[in-house]
């Protein structure tokens, strides 16, 4: 294995580990030789996660540790200190939105919304972040979304204000703490294919295409595609990337909103 992308002796946390780009996210370090912490309330979901991770012959550990607690979170990392004694990289990918319209929403739902999202991943960059600057050296992987940067509409008014709090944290963090050897980056994905999104999908059978018309590379993202990017943001080879927010996204926010990608013969039709 090239040593720029070797991940051997090194421990990672990550969130949202039983499914979708936890579980990828989980797979590729431990292919690349860390060992994981791997943490959700799924549990039965996180131990199906160690299982596929044995094949790879590194340490894992399976919790079931609500990450929007901030106190959960504190033991989290205390049973991370007796166990492996050591953090080298956080991937922050675990939360809830809600859907609802801005005049029916809920201060109590928007209360539980930036709870999950913005308080609950400050705890966990704050916890694996003071083991980090300890030992002089980490990396820290927030999962945004395209919904801190632009407005999705479509009922995601909660989901859209927790995430732009999310861009703001990992640019403070990484202001804060890269002069002393932590790395703090965000991965801004359009929609990438779970559960949640598949029975939206489902219920609504024009959603799909919709998604499309805004996704040049013509396809949804899948959770694979994180893979190569939390390598990249776990290892050496990003040493000098931090403070980054980092579009996966099929080149959804490169489009200008009034694209149409695909439909260039019809363009050049109606300009002859």
């Amino acid at each position: 294995m090239d040593s720029l992308f070797s991940l051997t002796g090194r421990v990672a946390v990550v969130s949202g580990a039983a499914q979708g780009m936890g579980r990828a996210t989980a797979i590729a370090l431990a292919r690349h030789g860390a060992d994981v912490v791997l943490v959700d309330r799924n549990k039965s979901g996180a131990e199906a996660t160690a299982e596929q991770l044995r094949e790879f012959g590194h340490k894992s550990m399976v919790t079931s540790v609500d990450v929007s607690n901030p106190e959960a979170v504190v033991e989290l990392f205390r049973q991370v200190d007796a166990d492996f004694g050591r953090v080298d990289f956080l991937g922050n990918i675990a939360g809830d939105g809600h859907l609802s319209k801005p005049e029916e929403l809920t201060i109590a739902d928007l209360q539980r919304v930036l709870q999950n999202l913005v308080v609950g991943r400050f705890a966990m960059c704050q916890e694996g972040g003071r083991r980090m600057l300890a030992q002089g050296r980490g990396s820290i992987m927030n999962i945004g979304s395209l919904a801190s940067s632009t407005a999705l509409g479509r009922s995601h008014i909660a989901y859209s204000m927790a995430m732009g709090a999310v861009i703001q944290m990992t640019r403070e963090l990484s202001t804060d703490w890269s002069h002393r050897g932590v790395r703090v980056n965000c991965i801004t994905p359009a929609q990438v294919v779970n559960p949640s999104l598949q029975s939206r999908m489902a219920n609504d059978p024009t959603l799909e295409g919709r998604f499309l018309r805004g996704i040049p590379a013509g396809r949804l993202g899948q959770p694979k595609d994180i893979m190569g990017l939390a390598v990249l943001l776990a290892s050496d080879a990003s040493e000098w990337i931090t403070g980054a927010i980092i579009p996966m996204d099929g080149g959804n926010m490169a489009m200008n909103a009034g694209g149409t990608p695909g439909h260039e013969k019809s363009v050049v039709q109606m300009f002859r």
